[in-house]
């Protein structure tokens, strides 16, 4: 993934090995925390559509709170990366634990990717401020297993969120 999270990730925790990240944020994630097909248009609505997923977990305390610190992050660190991927985060005390969850569009949106290229596969997550190595570690993973063409070819053929969470469980 070009600069690539896992060496970003390592650069700031250098005790993080392949096998150390946060896979567990996938083997835990819940069904509702995927969806296929998602009908947003623009930036801005995958990022509102997404926040609604994370909503619905009762865990977000501070939506507009939550929006305006994944606002503020996008202007130091922009979401688009590259292959059609996309990955909107924020530390922000809006949550008290780490939450993700996982997006394909129904069509390519503009997420500003360093290769260019528009974005279908989107991963959100928002975790709190003072837990660093978690959320180092889950984006790590998720440049780590996103690296596989097959798996992102997979990923935007998903026909439901049942195979979709598979894909990304490594199932």
């Amino acid at each position: 993934m070009g600069p690539g999270w896992y060496a970003i990730a390592t650069f700031l925790d250098p005790d993080l090995s392949p096998g150390d990240t946060g896979s567990m944020v996938f083997a835990e994630m819940a069904e509702s925390m995927v969806a296929t097909g998602l009908a947003a248009r623009t930036k801005d609505e995958v990022i509102e559509q997404m926040l609604t997923i994370l909503e619905r977990t009762g865990k977000v305390r501070d939506r507009e709170l939550a929006r305006s610190d994944i606002d503020r992050n996008e202007q130091n660190t922009p979401f688009g990366m590259q292959h059609g991927i996309a990955i909107p985060h924020a530390k922000t005390a809006a949550v008290e634990e780490m939450l993700a969850c996982v997006a394909v569009t129904a069509e390519p949106v503009d997420f500003s990717s360093i290769d260019g290229s528009p974005s279908r596969i989107c991963v959100m997550t928002l975790s709190p401020p003072d837990q660093v190595g978690p959320h180092l570690r889950f984006l790590s993973e998720v440049g780590r297993l996103l690296k596989s063409r097959r798996l992102r070819k997979a990923i935007l053929n998903a026909g439901s969120s049942e195979e979709l969470l598979r894909l990304i469980r490594g199932g």
